[in-house]
């Protein structure tokens, strides 16, 4: 036992010195855990951030001026006023992403209470502006006429008052959930990488078959290289999730940062095991990234991560239970927004283990078949 473990040791001694000589693979680290989880959670799709507007004021009226005084940063850029005939060739230009075009007696129908309406043309190849956008301008223009409005008549107030109360995100502010997820998406990816390029890296410079000719066994070189690019992994998690998202982001963290750790090292056990089961069909790196790009797609966005997984076929929220990142997501969640303890989290945690095991074994037995096939 003890000459395993020392086997298994230096084996991992000689993957870690392996991927310190390979700056390409420590660029990638640093990167994906601090500049990529920065700009990820600072830059969420479904926030507008200083949106190009511009309103076309034919009516000319304090109401007009009020609408337009409405749109400021950070969510709109100061709006500029056109003339009618130059909102279509700005459109085709791509200059703006709304229009907001007042028409003329816009006030005077508003106030006789006539039918009055707005138009507002969008640049819907800008997507997550576009979609995001409409709602909110919606919101201000019916919010400032409302207000206009009740200067001069009165309306009823409602006899119900909904008050909202939301919990873990008071402020509901998405950069709380893209700096975890993304910590969460990066400990998936770079494991499957780091332990999958290692193997393919030792192939092709032949240095698998000195291996071969030592007395260490299949078990120990995978381990070694599961526990060596695991432990990458798990400190570069730690170190972005305490200097990026508690540090620059200011997310708070509400549970124990070793509970997470722990799951994490449990999860990096079977994306580590998935990532050399796939060096191992692979030929190469170009084959091994192809293989990658069909596994980190459903891995991540099927996981609970992304999208809620109720709001999936049945079917997809079945056979994903079979996979690690639904439970190392449901386990993140817990612990980290909501301050669970192992009480709560144990059941993941068990899957998480098992999955791992199994993950393992297939994985050693197509190791074991890649290496008889080279003796």
């Amino acid at each position: 036992m003890m000459r395993t473990l020392k086997n298994i040791w230096r084996l991992g001694i000689k993957e870690l010195w392996s991927l310190w000589r390979d700056p390409v693979m420590l660029v990638l680290i640093v990167y994906t855990f601090s500049l990529s989880v920065y700009t990820t959670a600072s830059a969420m799709p479904e926030t507008l951030h200083h949106a190009p507007i511009v309103i076309v004021d034919e009516d000319n009226s304090p109401l007009s001026a009020r609408i337009a005084s409405a749109f400021y940063p950070p969510h709109f850029m100061p709006p500029k006023m056109l003339a009618f005939n130059q909102v279509d060739p700005g459109m085709d230009a791509g200059t703006f992403t709304f229009a907001l075009t007042i028409p003329p007696n816009f006030q005077r129908d508003v106030l006789s209470g006539k039918h009055a309406e707005l138009q507002l043309n969008v640049d819907a190849t800008r997507m997550s502006q576009a979609f995001t956008g409409n709602g909110y301008i919606q919101a201000i223009v019916m919010a400032e006429v409302n207000e206009f409005v009740q200067r001069h008549r009165t309306n009823a107030a409602l006899p119900v008052d909904i008050e909202l109360r939301a919990r873990f995100n008071p402020t509901l502010n998405k950069t709380w959930f893209g700096g975890l997820m993304q910590i969460i998406n990066n400990v998936t990816m770079l494991s499957i990488i780091l332990t999958g390029a290692a193997l393919i890296r030792e192939r092709e410079h032949g240095t698998i078959e000195h291996l071969l000719v030592m007395p260490v066994t299949p078990a120990e070189i995978m381990l070694a290289k599961v526990w060596s690019m695991g432990a990458v992994v798990l400190v570069a998690a730690g170190l972005s999730l305490h200097f990026v998202v508690q540090g620059l982001l200011q997310v708070p963290v509400e549970g124990s940062i070793a509970l997470f750790l722990a799951g994490a090292a449990l999860c990096l056990f079977a994306t580590t095991s998935m990532g050399i089961f796939m060096a191992t069909i692979a030929r190469n790196m170009p084959q091994f990234g192809l293989l990658m790009v069909l596994t980190l797609l459903p891995l991540q966005m099927l996981s609970g991560g992304s999208t809620p997984r109720e709001s999936m076929p049945q079917a997809v929220q079945d056979i994903m239970l079979m996979a690690p990142t639904t439970h190392f997501v449901e386990l993140a969640q817990a612990i980290l927004y909501r301050g669970a303890g192992i009480d709560v989290v144990w059941k993941p945690f068990l899957a998480l283990a098992i999955i791992g095991s199994v993950l393992f074994a297939f994985s050693l037995a197509r190791f074991r078949k890649t290496i008889s096939q080279m003796a």
